[in-house]
């Protein structure tokens, strides 16, 4: 069922997940252990982003308009930092950094082109800032897809029945294209919402605690992911890091917004599994199918933890 902790293939931080693991479920109850192991497991996944939004909110506390270096290139600076580190210390394989990077750089793109629009601002200055977007502003998408790559891996996750790879592609397309062209022409985000409960409401999130599968639908998932992005956001607007138009630092952000990181969700999720795609499956799966070792989507991430 799981890897003992001293198994010569697990790397460096995957003995550090079995060690905590191992701790926990000695010292609570079994089904206490289980919760707090989700809770666990869920900050580990979303550390990238985790560090970024405490970066965020430290900078704001502290920093000075007097001191040499503007807040927003010390942010830059900090996500590169960390980014390194989790290369470095294995945290990410090169091949999922390759795929955020690629929705590091798509959400750039829709960076620029939505403060050009008018639809939010940066309103401190910056050296390292293009267009009116500073460059550290793409490192919050990449904390998107660094999470998703690294839930799938922690939780063993498998998406099943999934529909034919190309549909999730098509949607993640069709979604990104949306959030331009709706400036332009009608805005199809409710049918994109009904293709979201169309193609992926049969796919089941199978996810592994404590070597117990468990399962939730997919746009449920989506939708949870969605909600703590959308109370991250509610923070990083009440530092006044970034502002909606028409928005005062401190005001919650429009509830609508959720629903713009859920359809976002899906194009970082088709995108992390251009290099995940074992974690698919067009047939639907039993528990003790799901409970099984499932080959490795990346040299030295095969062992349960």
């Amino acid at each position: 069922m799981s890897a003992p902790p001293h198994d010569p293939h697990l790397t460096p931080t995957r003995r550090i997940e079995r060690r905590l693991g191992d701790w926990m479920r000695a010292r609570l109850p079994r089904g206490l252990a289980a919760f707090v192991m989700f809770g666990l497991k869920q900050s580990w996944a979303c550390l990238f982003g985790a560090l970024l939004l405490a970066a965020i909110l430290i900078t704001d506390a502290v920093w000075q308009e007097s001191w040499p270096i503007h807040r927003y290139d010390a942010l830059f600076a900090f996500a590169i930092l960390t980014q390194a580190a989790f290369l470095r210390f294995r945290l990410e394989t090169w091949e999922e950094a390759k795929v955020i990077l690629l929705f590091h750089l798509t959400g750039t793109a829709m960076e620029w082109f939505k403060v050009h629009a008018g639809s939010w601002a940066y309103p401190e200055p910056g050296l390292i800032k293009v267009l009116g977007v500073p460059l550290f502003s793409g490192f919050m998408y990449a904390a998107v897809g660094s999470y998703i790559a690294r839930v799938i891996r922690v939780f063993d996750m498998r998406f099943a029945p999934y529909p034919p790879v190309w549909v999730g592609y098509a949607l993640a397309v069709a979604i990104y294209v949306n959030f331009f062209a709706h400036h332009f022409l009608p805005d199809i985000r409710v049918a994109l919402f009904a293709a979201t409960a169309l193609f992926f409401l049969r796919t089941r999130v199978w996810f592994v605690i404590d070597g117990h599968p468990h399962w939730m639908p997919m746009p449920l998932a989506a939708f949870l992911s969605a909600f703590f992005l959308w109370v991250a956001e509610n923070i990083g607007t009440a530092t006044g890091t970034w502002l909606y138009s028409g928005q005062i630092p401190g005001e919650m952000v429009s509830i609508a917004k959720l629903g713009s990181w859920y359809l976002l969700l899906w194009v970082a999720f088709a995108t992390v599994t251009v290099v995940l795609r074992s974690a698919l499956s067009r047939h639907p799966l039993t528990a003790a199918e799901v409970a099984a070792p499932a080959p490795a989507s990346a040299p030295g991430e095969a062992a349960r933890c």
